[in-house]
């Protein structure tokens, strides 16, 4: 039972849009060298919590409360900036709460099948996990500043390792507290096998098999949003270095670092 939790759990917690397989491996690498910070009106570039320049509009640029005049070209180039910034909020919001979907989805899938339908712990842990979910989607609310720097989310690591074990501990305490109802539920699949450990073991890992092959075609939409993600945020990058050449009052600032690797493994 642990695999099957951790095969759902692993689409939850999964913060580097990071996809493997038998001939190759993608991964993205996004780097910020300072905060920004995102509201309905302007983007904000700080360095140590001081703000260096701030684009209001999408295409007004001001450093130290100043406006820089710009030419036309440059002007535009802000605009795409700008907007290709906002653009990634909520596609990252939408894939978030999306791979918690499918933790909540694998968890079901798995206890439904060993204790019924409606049972305690299916409940316990999707209450617990929708909860995460809730808070996920009030950290990107559109009512919000969203501030991300070289920390993460809001100056924590809100994907990472505390958010992974977060997820990690709900399951481990729904299941200490409900070790009770699974000895029984083991011992009536074991009665049904007629005593038989072997047969009950393949039984399990046969059912184990089943949910990953599930879960694996329902992620891969996910995965394919992320690489896609990945795409947009080396765009970004490559916009940042279009405007630090094309604005002498930008040349010294690098935000954004972004790259897409492709390792090819032999199967």
């Amino acid at each position: 039972m642990k695999t099957l939790i951790a095969t759902a759990l692993i689409m939850a917690s999964s913060a580097s849009y990071a996809h493997d397989n038998s001939f190759s491996t993608e991964s993205c690498n996004v780097d910020l060298n300072g905060g920004i910070n995102i509201n309905a009106k302007e983007i904000t570039f700080s360095k140590d919590k001081l703000a260096l320049y701030s684009i209001s509009n999408n295409d007004t640029l001001l450093i130290k409360g100043e406006e820089i005049e710009l030419t036309y070209q440059q002007q535009s180039l802000l605009r795409d900036y700008s907007t290709s910034i906002r653009a990634v909020v909520p596609e990252v919001k939408s894939i978030a709460l999306d791979a918690i979907d499918l933790a909540i989805d694998g968890v079901n899938l798995a206890f439904n099948e060993l204790l019924g339908d409606g049972n305690n712990v299916s409940s316990e842990l999707t209450t617990q996990l929708t909860s995460i979910r809730g808070e996920v989607d009030a950290q990107f609310s559109q009512h919000k500043d969203f501030y991300i720097d070289e920390d993460g989310f809001s100056g924590k690591d809100f994907f990472g390792d505390d958010f992974e074990q977060r997820v990690e501990s709900a399951v481990e305490s729904t299941i200490k507290n409900s070790l009770g109802s699974l000895m029984i539920a083991v011992g009536q699949e074991i009665l049904f096998s007629g005593g038989d450990m072997n047969a009950f073991e393949a039984k399990m890992e046969n059912f184990g098999q089943q949910i990953e092959h599930e879960m694996e075609n329902r992620s891969e939409g996910i995965e394919k949003r992320g690489e896609a993600l990945c795409h947009s945020i080396v765009a970004i990058d490559e916009m940042e270095e279009e405007l630090k050449a094309s604005i002498d009052e930008l040349s010294d600032y690098d935000f954004i670092t972004a790259s897409k690797k492709t390792n090819h493994n032999k199967a």
